[in-house]
């Protein structure tokens, strides 16, 4: 199996012209190591947040560059397995997440990591091992690591864990996928700007789909098929991935908008992912058994 380390190569923005680190075949299985979001700066609780190197955020290890993928196609990412540190690190602080508004200083906190919890002080967390920066180089200008967009990029979508599938769209040749900014645990919101940071692994399967198109990543799991839009606004993310998934159960079942609609009012989910990065992000949830009923299949 091929092994990706960071220490190849980070980027720290979605680019088309990052030199590739390395270079695989469409249907490739292949093990990506990472740093944590701060690039591994804080190890102690006796480190000064102020004092870190700042532009060193969100490192995303790639771009992988995967044969065959053009503008036009879909890259399929399964995650097969996600393995972490055993201590991840929290930062809250002024103008930063919901709260940076009543929040006058810098301060960061050490989580251990041991028997599938987080521990803080005398909290035990359950462990939810999710990856928040995951995508593909964007059309036209680089947009780094701590934004997302319609390539994906720092989603920071608790879905974005083991067993999920993720497809998204190529807008260059070669796809140029990376991945980064590992979770030992994050709520929907990611209220403070961070999950419980940490450094670890991701094995991903990558696959080339021809013949298909979207204009904003999808993800699916043994449960739910989902349309992750971000935008300016939560409304509008929200509202434009629920539009964009009743667009396409629409195309692909045949049926009229107007029941399209109603059924996906009666059993769709709009879900928040994050509401801290410089894009808010959103997720229209539809649970298999209805698309099997409808006998819609979205992705080829």
């Amino acid at each position: 199996m091929v092994t990706v380390s960071c220490s190849t190569g980070i980027i720290y923005e979605f680019n088309k012209d990052n030199p590739p680190i390395q270079e695989v075949d469409s249907g490739t299985t292949l093990t990506i190591q990472t740093y944590d979001c701060f690039q591994n700066q804080i190890q102690t609780p006796e480190t000064e947040v102020t004092a870190i190197d700042w532009n060193k955020i969100n490192p995303a290890t790639g771009p992988i560059y995967v044969k065959d993928a053009m503008p036009g196609d879909i890259l399929k990412v399964k995650i097969e397995k996600i393995e972490i540190g055993d201590q991840g690190v929290m930062v809250v602080g002024p103008d930063l997440g919901v709260m940076g508004h009543s929040i006058e200083k810098m301060t960061s906190k050490i989580l251990p990591i041991k028997d599938g919890k987080v521990h803080f002080n005398n909290i035990a967390l359950p462990v939810n091992k999710m990856i928040g920066v995951i995508g593909v180089a964007p059309e036209g200008e680089g947009v780094n690591c701590g934004t997302p967009g319609a390539h994906g990029g720092n989603m920071d979508n608790k879905m974005v864990t083991e067993g999920a599938t993720l497809y998204f769209p190529v807008f260059a040749e070669g796809a140029l996928f990376g991945l980064g900014d590992l979770h030992g645990a994050m709520g929907d919101g990611e209220v403070s700007v961070s999950g419980v940071e940490v450094p670890g692994e991701v094995t991903v399967t990558l696959e080339v789909i021809k013949g298909q198109s979207l204009r904003h990543p999808m993800l699916e799991n043994d449960e739910v098929f989902t349309q992750i839009v971000s935008a300016e606004t939560l409304d509008e993310a929200a509202k434009l991935a629920t539009s964009e998934m009743i667009e396409l159960i629409v195309q692909k079942s045949g049926m009229p908008l107007e029941e399209v609609t109603m059924l996906m009012s009666a059993a769709g989910q709009s879900e928040i992912c994050q509401i801290v990065d410089p894009l808010m992000t959103a997720r229209f949830v539809v649970p298999k058994w209805l698309l099997a009923e409808m006998g819609v299949l979205l992705i080829r």
